[in-house]
């Protein structure tokens, strides 16, 4: 009798579960169907004609971006002009992208491109392409609107924090050559290096540059400057962590699915044989920087001074689609040796200073991080 019992508890328990599962499914199959009536009503009863393709992108956006504002439909084209971006040349202003409360968040400028020369800065929301109101649209939208013929014009009304006022840029569009790696020798001791981007060579780069700086007898530190890096390749940041540890983890990655979390840790060696390390970043620094900044913070590798980082800490894969385009979806979330997590939160600086002034260049009288960082490291 008991072991009826017993099987008959198995039994109902399988039923109540795949009347569960079902459940969904047909609730989903609704969905659905409400979909396609929705579309057809708008399709005969909307006010102007529309494009039902053009709908169904933007409906297919809508969904990825509910998600959070990393994740995205790419069209065939936009696909197509991605993929050259990590390569180090593409056309446009010069600004990293994601959307924020229905309008366009710059998450950086790069540094001697459009954007950047014009004042656009980090934390800027744009509210306006050619005096069209970006509210409503999708990222993959407003990124159009920001595309065009190299030389063209284009005008951008932004909102930014602490301004009253909206502010206006008029932009020519150019063709965007990143060169992700400048270096000079400040005071004759102290080797600067730049980074603007992780692209597919940046730490060939850095390892480049730091060779040549290390030429010199009196070098006694560097400064790695990654303020308004809007990240890029996370095998680069990999690599370019590396280079200034001995050992330990650099960063991980956990996703939904345990099997695909991953760790990585540094090999014996550092390239600057253990010199002092300067670490510049602002609100600017995102992604892959905020992986470098961590991870050297964490293992007190290096001083960290600036303001608090972007809080991008996330994985997007690029999902190819069978219609020539391609999703960008979140599938994981970075987290530093610590086990803190980057996202919404960034790296927090060992040293706070605010920036002030628009210019970021290499030895300038309005850099102010930059002065404190020599004063710093010359004690």
């Amino acid at each position: 009798m008991k072991t009826i019992q017993f099987y008959l508890i198995i039994f109902l328990t399988q039923f109540l579960f795949l009347k569960q599962i079902n459940s969904a499914e047909i609730d989903i199959y609704k969905k659905i169907d409400l979909f396609g009536e929705v579309l057809e009503k708008i399709n005969k009863e909307y006010v102007d004609e529309i494009n039902q393709s053009e709908s169904m992108d933007s409906a297919i956006n809508g969904l990825l971006q509910s998600l959070d504002p990393y994740s995205a439909y790419m069209s065939p084209e936009i696909f197509q002009e991605m993929q050259t971006e990590t390569s180090g040349e593409f056309g446009g202003l010069g600004i990293e992208v994601s959307m924020e409360a229905g309008v366009v968040k710059v998450i950086s400028p790069i540094d001697d491109t459009p954007a950047s020369k014009a004042g656009i800065k980090a934390g800027d929301y744009i509210v306006k392409i050619n005096n069209i109101q970006v509210q409503g649209k999708s990222l993959s939208e407003a990124v159009d609107l920001m595309r065009g013929p190299v030389g063209s014009a284009i005008e951008l009304t932004v909102r930014r924090r602490g301004v009253k006022k909206a502010l206006t840029f008029n932009i020519t569009r150019e063709i965007i050559e990143v060169q992700s790696v400048k270096s000079d020798l400040l005071d004759n001791n102290i080797g600067y290096i730049r980074l603007t981007s992780f692209n597919d060579n940046s730490s060939q780069q850095i390892k480049k540059q730091i060779k040549k700086l290390k030429k010199n007898e009196n070098l006694k530190a560097f400064i790695l400057d990654l303020r308004n890096n809007p990240g890029g390749l996370l095998s680069q940041a990999i690599k370019i962590s590396d280079f200034f540890l001995e050992n330990g983890e650099i960063v991980s990655t956990k996703s939904r699915k345990k099997s695909e979390n991953k760790r990585w840790f540094a090999k014996k060696g550092d390239i600057t044989d253990g010199k002092t390390l300067l670490v510049l970043i602002n609100y600017g620094s995102a992604s892959a920087s905020e992986i470098v900044a961590g991870a050297l913070k964490d293992h007190k590798r290096a001083i960290i001074l600036g303001e608090s980082s972007y809080g991008k800490g996330s994985v997007q894969s690029i999902i190819p689609l069978k219609n020539k385009g391609a999703i960008r979806l979140t599938v994981a979330k970075y987290y530093l040796p610590s086990g803190d997590s980057i996202s919404e939160v960034g790296v927090r600086p060992d040293i706070e200073v605010n920036e002030e002034g628009d210019n970021f260049r290499i030895k300038t009288e309005t850099d102010n991080q930059l002065n404190y960082a020599i004063k710093l490291l010359n004690g």
